[in-house]
């Protein structure tokens, strides 16, 4: 493959080319993964940006939903919005259904769209563990919003505030009870927390919903990188389409507010810096996962359970032999 050419029909748009790009960026071969590091560095020099938003609630408040009405809104502005759609993928088999295009039917024929369904591959943060590359690649793209949608929501799933300019809680009305376990984490971690299905019988239980989160979010210390006002909760409805246009110009003039007050650059840099250490972990981590590694550490652990060595010594032992 040519990396060099294909690194020029990304930058022209091309859809297809954007695709295969994507598809080497998740391959594990090693081969693969120093053409997609040729590719990034190829890219980087751009300098395209895109506002990113992460996108994560719970089971059933009508995520795939919200993205298609909040995409196709974006796209009737002139804008060209990729989504970056995460699969769980199952524990047993490793496959994922990949059915975000199904439920965005709408969505995945606008040609401003940009639709991409991904296996989480067991990775913990409610993302892939290469979508931040694929986020950079579809900013050398062209695209002017990307659009991160998270498996779920838990402890973990805050991670996507590690790749995205503003992060986004989706909720029903009167679904409080379903985050008490992860409540904190991810309410220091919301820019703007919506609520969705505020619409028919539901409105109500909506406007209770968001009228206590909106005081939740005032006990809350403010944050630096926040103006007046955020983080804030709002009311939506996906499937009437209404609030959306107010929640955008919320987005945006938080965007421009860190633009303009530096956070915006500081918060990319300190992500920039987080997946650095996060590359190094899995590079070393990966050392363990050779056949001879493996094998070292087979030995070792029975040699724990021996009792022959206790773990600290094994280990310690081990990771000097990997130096070696």
């Amino acid at each position: 493959m040519d990396i060099a050419q294909l690194s020029e029909k990304i930058i022209k748009g091309d859809r297809r080319a954007l695709s295969r790009a994507i598809t080497l960026i998740e391959s594990a071969r090693a081969d693969h993964r120093e053409q997609a590091t040729e590719l990034l560095e190829l890219l980087k020099d751009t300098n395209r940006q895109a506002i990113r938003v992460g996108l994560s609630g719970t089971p059933g408040v009508g995520k795939s939903t919200f993205i298609e009405s909040f995409g196709t809104m974006l796209t009737g502005q002139g804008l060209r919005v990729a989504v970056l759609a995460v699969d769980p993928s199952s524990a047993r088999s490793g496959g994922s259904i990949l059915g975000d295009k199904t439920r965005m039917e709408r969505l995945s024929r606008d040609p401003n769209a940009f639709i991409r369904p991904s296996p989480s591959q067991s990775h913990l943060g409610g993302v892939a563990r290469r979508t931040r590359e694929a986020v950079a690649v579809c900013e050398a793209a062209g695209f002017d919003v990307v659009l991160i949608e998270t498996v779920g929501v838990g402890q973990s799933e805050t991670v996507v505030a590690e790749m995205s300019d503003l992060f986004v809680l989706l909720l029903a009305p009167a679904g409080g009870d379903e985050l008490q376990g992860v409540k904190r984490g991810i309410m220091e971690m919301a820019d703007i927390i919506l609520i969705n299905k505020a619409d028919g019988d539901l409105k109500p239980a909506a406007t209770r919903t968001c009228s206590d989160y909106s005081g939740a979010l005032r006990l809350l210390r403010k944050r630096p990188q926040d103006p007046e006002g955020f983080p804030k909760a709002m009311m939506v409805s996906a499937l009437e389409e209404e609030g959306l246009r107010t929640a955008w110009e919320e987005m945006t003039s938080l965007v421009e507010w860190r633009r303009e007050t530096g956070h915006f650059d500081g918060r990319r840099a300190a992500q920039a810096r987080y997946w650095f250490e996060e590359e190094v972990k899995q590079r070393l981590l990966a050392r363990l996962r050779t056949p001879e590694a493996q094998q070292a550490m087979g030995d070792a652990a029975d040699a724990v359970a021996e009792g022959a060595i206790t773990p600290t010594v094994a280990a310690k032992r081990l990771l000097e032999s990997l130096n070696d």
